[in-house]
C-alpha cells in the first residue's frame, strides 16, 4: 500500500527585532502521535520562523515532499501570510488537501475560509481529528463523520460538523514529541521564548489546558487542565539528556505550577535520577500559587529562570478582566523567588477597557517596587476568539478598526482600548520603562542575576523601541 504523505508547516517569520525560533512542539506532539497509530504515512516538517525562507520557496519546499495532505499552523499575527501561500499550493499541489489548524485557526474557525481556498480546518487540539482526517483522505464526504471540524464539501460549502473537538484525556498516552523530525541544535543558535540567546536547550509542554478566565487569552486546549505525570516529565527530561547531551530545559505551559504536589515531585524524581538540570519557565508560572515549598523544589533543580505575569496593577480591573490574581501573594512569591537568585522577567499589560490613569499608575507602582529584574509593558490587544475581543466588539467597536495584526509587537502595537488619549496611555507606557530601568539598585540585579550578562546590549534596540513608543506618529510596529 502507498504511504499517505502529510506535510506540516509552522508558518511566521523572524522579525528583525524579535528573532524567536523555538522547536514546534505542536506539530511534534502530532507528528509523533500519527506516527504510531498510522502505519501508512510519511510526515515531513517545516518551521518558516527557523528558515525565514520567503512564501515562493516555502512552497517549493512543500512541493518537492509531493504531500497528500498539507496542515499549516500559524498565529494570528502571522496569518496574513495565509493568503500568499495557500494559492500558491493549490497550484503546486492541486490533489493535496490543505488544512488549517493551531492558534489563528481555533480564534477565528470558519472565518479562515474567508480568507483562504482551504480544504478543512481544524480548531483545537488536533492529534485525533488529523489522525481520521488522513484516515479518510481522499474520500472528502467521509469527512462528515469527524466531531468539531470544518471543511468544505464537493459543492465549496463550508460545513461545521456537530460535537466537540475529540481531545485527548490522559497526556501520559502521547508519546515523545517527535524531535528527530528536527535539527534541534539549529534552534541553539536563536533566542528561545525565554529572553536568552544562544544557548543548548529543549522545549518541553507538560500541561495542556488552564482553568482560568483571562479575558485576554485563548482556549485552545479548554479551561481544563490536564497534565503529564511526574513521571513521564522526567522521562522526558532524561530522554533529551542523553539524546542531546543537553541539561537546559524551557517549559511552555500554561501553568506549570497548578498541582503544587506535581512540582515536588518532579523535583524528587529529578534529584532521584540524578539528573543535572537547568530549568527556565519563561510563562508558565502562576505567581499566586507558587508557595515557599513549591519555589524551593524549582531552585532545587537548577531552576535560573521565572516568567512571573502581574499584568495590572488595579485589584478593580484583576476582577474586570477575570485573572483575579491576588496581588500581596504575587508579590511575596516573587520576592521568595527573587531571594534564591532566580532571574525573574515580569509581564505587565497596558490599555485595558475603562482602565483610568489611576489604575495605569497602579500598574507601574507595583512592577516598579516589585523584585522583577526586568518587565515589559505590554498594549491591551483584542485577539479574535477571547472573551476581550468580544467584549470591545459589543461595547467599543469603534476601537477594532485601529488593529493590525500583522507581524506585530505586543508593546508596540498602536491600540488604545481606554477611553483616554492615545498621548497619554502611551505616555504612561513611556513613564513605566523609564521608572522601572532607571532604578540603579535594579540595574546592578540585573547584572548579577541574568545568565549572559555580556550578551544585554542585544536587547538594547528592544528597550529603545519599547521606550519611544507614540513619539513619533511614523514610528512602525512591524517588528
Amino acid at each position: 500500500m502507498k504511504k499517505k504523505r502529510l506535510f506540516l508547516v509552522n508558518l511566521g517569520l523572524r522579525r528583525p527585532l524579535y528573532p524567536l525560533a523555538t522547536p514546534p512542539m505542536g506539530l511534534l506532539y502530532l507528528s509523533a502521535y500519527l506516527r504510531r497509530e498510522l502505519k501508512d504515512i510519511e510526515i515531513g516538517i517545516i518551521n518558516q520562523r527557523l528558515e525565514n525562507c520567503n512564501i515562493e520557496e516555502l512552497c517549493e519546499r512543500i512541493k518537492t515532499f509531493e504531500p497528500d495532505i498539507i496542515g499549516i499552523s500559524t498565529f494570528t499575527t502571522f496569518a496574513y501570510l495565509l493568503p500568499l501561500l495557500v494559492p500558491m499550493l493549490r497550484s503546486a499541489c492541486p490533489k493535496a488537501w490543505i488544512i488549517v489548524g493551531g492558534p489563528h485557526a481555533s480564534a477565528v474557525r470558519k472565518g479562515v475560509f474567508d480568507d483562504v481556498d482551504i480544504d478543512i480546518l481544524v480548531p483545537g487540539e488536533g492529534e485525533i481529528a488529523l489522525k481520521q482526517i488522513i484516515e479518510s483522505f481522499p474520500e472528502r464526504e467521509s469527512l462528515q463523520n469527524i466531531n468539531g471540524i470544518y471543511w468544505k464539501d464537493k459543492s465549496g460549502e463550508v460545513i461545521q460538523n456537530p460535537g466537540l473537538l475529540p481531545m485527548i484525556e490522559n497526556l501520559d498516552e502521547l508519546p515523545f514529541p517527535a524531535y528527530d523530525l528536527i535539527d534541534l541544535p539549529r534552534y541553539w543558535k536563536h533566542q528561545s521564548i525565554a529572553p536568552i540567546v544562544r544557548r543548548k536547550y529543549a522545549s518541553l509542554v507538560s500541561s495542556r489546558g488552564c482553568p482560568y478566565q483571562c479575558m485576554w487569552c485563548h482556549s485552545i486546549f479548554g479551561r481544563r487542565i490536564r497534565m503529564h505525570s511526574a513521571e513521564r516529565v522526567v522521562d522526558e527530561i532524561e530522554y533529551l539528556g542523553k539524546e542531546y547531551n543537553i541539561t537546559d530545559f524551557e517549559f511552555l505551559d500554561d501553568n506549570f505550577n497548578f498541582n503544587s504536589k506535581r512540582v515536588i515531585e518532579i523535583a524528587e524524581l529529578i534529584h532521584k535520577r540524578g539528573l543535572k538540570t537547568e530549568i527556565a519557565f519563561p510563562t508558565a508560572i502562576r505567581g499566586d500559587l507558587a508557595t515557599q515549598e513549591v519555589i524551593d523544589a524549582m531552585h532545587s533543580i537548577g531552576t535560573y529562570l521565572c516568567g512571573y505575569s502581574l499584568e495590572t496593577g488595579s485589584p478593580r480591573l484583576q476582577k474586570f478582566t477575570c485573572k483575579r490574581l491576588d496581588i500581596p501573594k504575587f508579590l511575596n512569591a516573587v520576592e521568595m523567588t527573587a531571594k534564591k537568585n532566580i532571574y525573574i522577567t515580569g509581564f505587565c499589560m497596558m490599555g485595558f477597557p475603562t482602565e483610568t490613569e489611576e489604575e495605569l499608575q497602579q500598574t507601574i507602582d507595583v512592577a516598579c517596587k516589585s523584585r522583577f529584574h526586568t518587565a515589559s509593558f505590554f498594549t491591551v490587544t483584542p485577539f479574535p476568539g477571547t472573551p476581550l475581543f468580544e467584549w470591545v466588539k459589543e461595547n467599543r467597536p469603534e476601537k477594532l478598526s485601529q488593529l493590525n495584526y500583522n507581524n506585530m509587537d505586543f508593546s508596540a502595537m498602536n491600540v488604545n482600548l481606554t477611553d483616554l488619549p492615545d498621548e497619554v496611555l502611551f505616555a504612561y507606557q513611556r513613564k513605566a520603562m523609564k521608572k522601572f530601568y532607571t532604578d540603579p539598585i535594579r540595574i546592578y540585579r540585573l547584572l548579577r542575576s541574568y545568565p549572559k550578562p555580556l550578551l544585554l546590549p542585544y536587547y538594547l534596540p528592544i528597550f529603545i523601541h519599547r521606550a519611544t513608543k507614540g513619539l513619533w506618529k511614523s514610528q512602525t510596529i512591524n517588528c
